[in-house]
């Protein structure tokens, strides 16, 4: 046994050396190794160690989950939370009008009354994280069948929240898997679900660039929104929605600085990181490639091309389905993205080659022989690998793609279990009237385009029997058959109860068509199940070998929404041998600007324009450029959920929010490059501005603590 300083010295050469990149890793807080904080300080963070995570003042305590999906951060003593203008998105959205359009006007409550309610959005504040591991193995877990350890699982679980929420029952608890389920924390997390729109800048600043520039580099794009806590008048904690709550007081928030940065300065990141696969077998990432990325990016560039032709044609159509489009058009293009770098970079090979390393250490050491074995994963994938890629068509094609489908699908759930005491031979179904989320000629086109195209890329065994009808009785035309479905089937029928008989209900056109699509599913997803226990066992061990073979250096747990903590530098890319430089400038964004097209990437109002073409910028320039800086690049690991992540100076200011990674390293998910990966994030000073020159903002600024 070492004693602890020779790991950690270990640990900080292996980290200077760069068999463990400095800047790589989405560390866990309570449980930060020494060695990387040593190695954080020697970049120039200037906090001890507390101040991250266990300090009464700590960070991590201003730091929020948003909704579900993004990360935020608390920035006043009012509760201002600061996120990315993407990650707000639907709820602009959700607010605007033809009349009242925020997404292309842009939004700014000029006091607490006029701030807007969200249904279905809050913030969560972690509160405490453990290791549960040990416990879960005392209690058997790791004795348990893979297939049986889920429900184990979720006993635990509940026992564990109850007991926090006896406590405090504002309180809630979950327990996720880290390292491929070799360990088990157990988080303490406050959400909150009054969250109120306060202000956002147009759509063409806050998405300025579009999907054109999405994942790209040079940005210039102010992608932020901005929302408020609200909280119970009496006890200053969460609540439902209410007209008479206020603004949440937090204890905790973080100061924003307009000193900048320069080239070399320390920066870190705290987020919500979604998934990373960086543990992931040669075998798992070739089924990565090929049957979940490849149909991704076709399905939804043929959906997309359809979606972006009703949009241009329709302002009405436009507002319903921006959000909708981007969130199709973003992991799109990731997918694309992802694919070419896992090819150009020979990933695939590279894994291949490691995992060689993991087979030698293992007949050396006789470390989990019996148990890890590469033959049987490669076995494993091989049979899956077919189903997967049918799998991946089915959801692209059919699940929440047009609203019939969703339709079709929603009423299998619930039409045998729904009816009314009084009838209780007949069964129904209720949907709500969302009329003003969904344009029914868009639909159609979608839907019939994704039934052709599904037919094209599947094996015929897998065509749902709908498709023999859509022969014999259309002649093949999918357009028809999607006319006739919303002809005579009730299930566009909104507001309303809709009633069938129990015994006949399947007579309707659309819920037979639901039952078609959905045998298909089933088919499909009991194969994947079948297999997935042990695939997921087999990459437990793969893991576990990997940690165990590297057991001198510090190893992070791949992404699964829980706080991550980031740490870099600001630093220039280098692409191709030219420098593409660490900031951009406003500039660089009138170069792009163009005022005459409402459809293009590069639109903004000519009052924007003006703005970013000032001469003078004042406290906002940049004190070594001269220049007005909008977006910057530093070496910080990022993946999707960290959109909205606070980006910090080594003093734990708030200089930035992250909000993309580039291009050339779209497969770092997959693998980590330190060369090509860069965190994009907007300059704190480009926020401020807006909000101050456009937005006219004063009581925000002043509620920041930012003098006029």
């Amino acid at each position: 046994m070492r004693k602890k300083s020779s790991i950690l010295l270990a640990g900080l050469l292996a980290l200077s050396a760069g068999s463990a990149k400095a800047d790589e890793g989405m560390w866990t807080l309570y449980n930060l190794p020494q060695a990387v904080y040593e190695q954080m300080k020697t970049y120039g963070f200037n906090l001890p160690y507390d101040a991250l995570y266990s300090g009464d003042d700590a960070i991590m305590k201003s730091v929020v989950n948003f909704s579900g999906f993004c990360s935020g951060v608390v920035v006043s003593p009012d509760g201002l939370v600061f996120t990315n203008h993407h990650c707000g998105f639907e709820a602009i959205r959700s607010h605007s009008t033809v009349e009242h359009d925020y997404m292309l006007n842009g939004f700014y409550a000029k006091s607490y009354e006029e701030e807007l309610p969200n249904e279905n959005m809050f913030v969560s504040f972690m509160v405490e994280q453990k290791d549960i591991t040990d416990e879960l193995t005392k209690k058997g877990l790791y004795n348990l069948p893979i297939n049986k350890q889920s429900e184990f699982l979720d006993s635990i679980e509940n026992v564990m929240s109850k007991e926090v929420k006896a406590a405090d029952p504002t309180l809630r608890l979950e327990i996720k898997p880290y390292f491929e389920g070799n360990k088990f924390y157990a988080t303490t997390y406050r959400d909150f679900t009054d969250l109120r729109l306060v202000f956002t800048v147009p759509k063409s600043m806050g998405k300025f660039g579009g999907e054109t520039d999405n994942w790209m580099w040079p940005r210039q794009t102010c992608d932020y929104s901005v929302f408020r806590i609200y909280a119970d008048p009496k006890t200053n904690g969460p609540a439902a929605y209410s007209k008479d709550n206020v603004p949440y007081r937090p204890k905790h928030w973080t100061k924003v600085s307009l000193d900048g940065y320069k080239d070399g300065d320390f920066a870190m990141t705290i987020g919500y990181p979604g998934t990373t696969n960086r543990y992931l077998s040669s075998y798992g990432i070739k089924e990565r490639r090929d049957a979940e990325n490849a149909p991704r990016a076709q399905v939804r560039g043929v959906k997309q091309q359809i979606m972006i032709r009703h949009m241009r044609a329709d302002e009405a159509v436009r507002i319903k389905y921006d959000s909708k489009y981007a969130q199709s058009s973003n992991y799109w293009k990731n997918s694309i993205g992802m694919n070419k770098c896992i090819d150009s970079i020979g990933i695939i090979r590279q894994k291949q080659e490691f995992e060689q390393r993991i087979k030698a250490y293992q007949d050396t050491t006789g470390y989990l022989k019996g148990k890890l074995d590469f033959d049987k994963m490669k076995d494993l994938y091989a049979k899956r690998f077919d189903v997967q890629y049918v799998f991946t068509n089915w959801i692209e094609a059919f699940n929440r793609t047009s609203e019939f489908n969703t339709r079709a699908l929603q009423v299998l759930g619930g039409m045998e279990v729904k009816g009314p005491k009084d009838k209780p031979a007949k069964q129904y179904v209720q949907f709500e009237d969302n009329s003003n989320a969904w344009d029914e000629a868009l639909d159609k086109d979608v839907m019939a385009a994704l039934l052709k195209n599904y037919r094209e890329h599947v094996d015929a065994k897998y065509l749902p029997a709908c498709y023999a009808k859509i022969d014999k009785d259309f002649g093949g035309d999918y357009k028809k058959f999607v006319d006739y479905l919303y002809a005579k089937s009730i299930l566009m029928k909104s507001g309303e109860k809709i009633f069938f008989n129990k015994k006949n209900y399947k007579n309707d056109p659309g819920v037979q068509y639901g039952l078609d699509i959905k045998a298909i599913y089933d088919e499909v997803i009991e194969k994947i199940r079948a297999l997935a226990p042990e695939i997921k066992q087999q990459e437990r061990y793969l893991c576990d070998a990997k940690v165990r073979m590297e057991e001198d250096l510090p190893h992070y747990s791949d992404a699964n929404f829980t706080m991550r903590l980031s740490y870099g530098q600001v630093k220039d890319l280098v692409v191709g041998g030219k420098p593409a430089g660490y900031y951009t400038t406003s500039e660089s964004i009138v170069e792009k600007m163009n005022t005459g097209d409402k459809v293009v990437d590069y639109y903004a109002e000519p009052e924007l324009r003006d703005l970013m073409s000032a001469k003078d910028f004042g406290r906002y320039t940049d004190k070594e450029s001269g220049k007005m800086q909008l977006c910057f690049l530093t070496n910080n690991d990022i993946t999707g959920g960290n959109s909205g992540s606070p980006m910090f100076d080594g003093n734990g200011n708030l200089i930035g929010l992250a909000f993309d990674g580039n291009w050339d390293s779209l497969s770092s998910d997959i693998r980590f490059d330190p060369v090509l990966a860069r965190c994009i994030g907007v300059d704190m000073r480009y926020v401020i501005y807006l909000m101050d020159k456009w937005g006219h903002a004063d009581r925000l600024l002043k509620e920041m603590g930012i003098d006029k």
